[in-house]
C-alpha cells in the first residue's frame, strides 16, 4: 500500500488514523505518519510525545518511557492494517514487547518530544492471504541520533476465529476495583491512575490487579480481556513500590505475554528486585498471575533521575 508520508516529507505533521492503531481518541494516537525505508520491509515511523500526556505524563524533567512503550505498540497495528492488509475487525494477541533505552531519550523539552522509529519487519507469518503475525524491531532516533533499541511481536486472528476460540466474555469487569494503594508508592500523584491494590494480610511483594474499565485511556475501547498496557503499567508500578524507589525511571524492559489476563478473574502482580549491576541500576522480574497460571513476566531496569 502506499504509505503516508511523515513531516520530514510533506513539511505537515497530523496523526495516522487512531483505526490504525487500535485507538478510539485521536487524543491517544501518537503516531504521525510512516514511509518504506531502502530495506525490505523496513519503514521510518514519526511518532511525536506531547508535554502533557494525561496519563503517561512527564515528571522530574522526563518524559514517561511507557510513551516509548505505546509507540512501539501502535507501530504493530499501524504495519499490520496500513502495509500488510490485515482488515479492521481483526484481533491482535501482543506476545512479547521490549526496550533498552538512554536517559537522553527520555529528557523533557519546551516543544513535544519528536521521534523517529526506524523499524524492520521480520518472522512474517501467512496463513493464506492474513497475516498471522510477525516480529518487528525499532530503532528509536531523536534529530538523528540513536537513543534507544526495542522491539515488539504478535498474532494477528480473524474475527470468526477468535470468536471460536474465545466465545462470548464479558467486556467489564463485574466487581469494582480494590482500593489504589498510596500514589507516592508508585511515582503517581494521584489515586485514578494507580493499578495495584493491597491484598489484606498478604505480602509486601505482591498485589491484586486493579481493573476499572471506566479509565478513559486503559480501556479507551471495549475488550474482552485486560489490555496489555495495563499490564506492562502495574509491572512498572509494582517496580517502583517493591524497590522503594518511585522516583526513578525504567530505562529498560523486557516482557512476554502467555495468556489473556481475563475481566472476570482476578489478577495477582508479583515483583521481586532480582541484582543491582556496575552502573547502579536496578533489575527487578514482575509476573501476573491468574488462577495460578502465569499471565505475563517482565523484566524492568530501573535508574535514579539525574535532573
Amino acid at each position: 500500500m502506499t504509505a503516508m508520508l511523515d513531516s520530514a516529507i510533506t513539511g505537515l505533521t497530523t496523526t495516522v488514523p487512531r483505526q490504525y492503531v487500535h485507538r478510539a481518541a485521536v487524543s491517544e494516537v501518537l503516531l504521525t505518519g510512516w514511509r518504506p525505508a531502502a530495506a525490505p520491509h523496513a519503514f521510518v515511523v514519526g511518532a511525536q510525545w506531547p508535554r502533557g500526556h494525561a496519563l503517561f505524563a512527564q515528571s522530574g524533567g522526563y518524559q514517561d518511557p511507557m510513551l516509548l512503550v505505546e509507540s512501539v505498540r501502535q507501530i504493530g497495528s499501524l504495519l499490520a492494517h496500513a502495509e500488510f492488509g490485515v482488515e479492521f475487525g481483526h484481533q491482535f494477541l501482543m506476545r512479547s514487547i521490549a526496550f533498552a533505552a538512554t536517559t537522553d531519550l527520555f529528557v523533557a523539552t519546551p516543544a513535544p518530544t519528536e521521534v523517529e522509529l526506524h523499524t524492520v519487519c521480520h518472522d512474517i507469518v501467512r496463513r493464506g492471504k492474513d497475516l498471522g503475525g510477525m516480529r518487528y524491531e525499532v530503532t528509536a532516533k531523536v534529530d538523528g541520533v540513536a537513543l534507544a533499541s526495542a522491539g515488539a511481536a504478535f498474532h494477528c486472528t480473524r474475527p470468526s476465529v477468535y470468536k471460536r476460540l474465545r466465545g462470548e466474555r464479558p467486556t467489564c469487569a463485574d466487581r469494582l476495583p480494590g482500593l489504589p494503594i498510596d500514589p507516592a508508592r508508585v511515582g503517581r500523584t494521584g489515586p485514578q491512575h494507580v493499578v495495584l491494590s493491597d491484598i489484606p494480610g498478604g505480602s509486601p511483594h505482591r498485589w491484586e490487579l486493579r481493573v476499572d474499565c471506566s479509565h478513559p485511556i486503559f480501556f479507551d475501547h471495549p475488550v474482552d480481556h485486560v489490555p496489555g498496557m495495563v499490564l506492562l503499567e502495574a509491572a512498572r508500578q509494582a517496580a517502583h513500590a517493591v524497590t522503594g524507589m518511585p522516583d526513578t525511571l525504567v530505562i529498560g524492559l523486557e516482557s512476554s505475554f502467555e495468556r489473556y489476563a481475563e475481566l472476570d478473574e482476578p489478577c495477582f502482580i508479583e515483583a521481586e528486585p532480582t541484582s543491582v549491576d556496575a552502573a547502579g541500576d536496578v533489575h527487578v522480574r514482575v509476573r501476573g498471575l491468574q488462577r495460578d497460571a502465569s499471565v505475563f513476566v517482565a523484566d524492568l531496569t530501573l535508574r535514579t533521575r539525574s535532573r
